[in-house]
């Protein structure tokens, strides 16, 4: 019976001791945020990503892509695409990474090109090895463009489907048509053939009725868009397959008459938010790291006339946003696109013409 009780204190004593020790915890109290420069003299740059090799992988229009190393500031030229053709808002645009890019070392870029029947655009998959690109694939071309309005953001999903945006390359009517692939959300296989499970039965659209989308972000498996409005309404959508966006009969919200007409008999998807005066919807990222609480479970979405960064705040199930706050208001200019770094750090790159800027935000040590 000593022994019983002994070894009952003890293990009293045990367990004490190990309620007693500290436990490691995340704060979610607000951080001090601080930018650096971590690269300049871009040209025109339209997309950044933060890569699986821990660089930062960019786009210019013009036609070039490169890597950046955020620690070294080292640009590393990687290709200049030879008939890329920059015209007005045009050229290199949109750029992803293959998501098992160690095995399959795919750079899948969209870009903007003269044929012989109008200024066009396309999506070529490029081979990534020794520092170079090449083994340039087409994977799907010959989409009408425009000197405005060529969307165009890329992602893959966790279903490995490339799915891409197009704008209504200055022609309002092409995004109602699906006859053309201009002002739509497509999804495609890999290989650039039409998914078996696409929402109308062998066509690349997935949704139709935009404007000009040039952000997409993933969270879990919803997708999520920014779109530039006319003079009004700015806006961002949560995307769902076979839904109008309603472009151009709709602007923003199903909010007058003839809006609610054509809402009614066209399953219109309403935006979740949007913005009169218009701010110019550009890249956008989900953020959910602890590096920065008081960004977490956000959207980021970065804008070009507004010149600033736009924290809009999911509610617990992504399905809304609950609060939106501004960062960075004319500081660096206007804000092309943005991305998330290992560690919580996030970077964005400006898009003034020249001179362009990589930026990283973290939290002040």
């Amino acid at each position: 019976m000593r022994h019983l009780t002994l070894t009952l204190v003890f293990l009293t004593l045990l367990a004490c001791k190990k309620s007693n020790k500290p436990e490691t915890q995340v704060s979610n109290e607000p951080v001090e945020l601080q930018t650096s420069i971590i690269a300049s003299g871009l040209i025109q740059p339209w997309e950044i990503i933060f890569g699986p090799d821990e660089q930062l992988w960019i786009t210019e229009r013009a036609g070039k892509i490169s890597k950046v190393n955020p620690v070294t500031k080292q640009i590393t030229p990687l290709i200049t695409i030879a008939d890329v053709v920059a015209n007005g808002e045009g050229g290199l645009l949109g750029m992803v990474l293959h998501p098992n890019f160690e095995t399959s070392p795919f750079v899948y870029v969209v870009y903007n090109y003269n044929a012989s029947n109008g200024y066009k655009e396309k999506v070529v998959r490029y081979t990534f090895t020794n520092n170079t690109l090449s083994n340039p694939t087409v994977i799907i071309q010959d989409i009408t463009a425009s000197n405005i309005h060529n969307g165009s953001r890329l992602l893959i999903s966790a279903d490995n489907k490339l799915i891409m945006t197009t704008g209504d390359a200055a022609n309002t009517s092409l995004s109602q048509n699906m006859n053309s692939l201009s002002g739509k959300i497509l999804r495609l296989n890999l290989d650039g053939s039409v998914p078996a499970d696409n929402p109308f039965a062998g066509s690349y659209i997935y949704t139709l009725g935009h404007r000009n989308s040039q952000g997409l972000a993933f969270v879990g498996n919803k997708l999520f868009s920014s779109e530039h409005g006319p003079n009004t309404d700015d806006e961002v959508n949560l995307i769902e397959p076979g839904r109008n966006y309603g472009w151009p009969n709709v602007a923003g919200f199903c909010d007058n008459a003839s809006e609610n007409a054509f809402c009614a008999v066209n399953n219109v998807a309403e935006p979740l938010i949007n913005w009169t005066p218009t701010i110019a919807t550009a890249g956008l990222t989900y953020y959910n790291n602890d590096a920065i609480p008081q960004w977490k479970n956000s959207l980021l979405l970065t804008t070009l006339k507004a010149s600033k960064i736009v924290q809009l705040k999911l509610n617990s199930t992504q399905t809304a946003i609950d609060s939106q706050q501004d960062f960075y208001a004319n500081e660096f200019g206007r804000k092309r696109a943005i991305c998330v770094g290992k560690q919580g750090e996030v970077y964005f790159i400006t898009g003034n013409g020249n001179d362009d800027k990589i930026v990283m935000i973290s939290a002040k040590q």
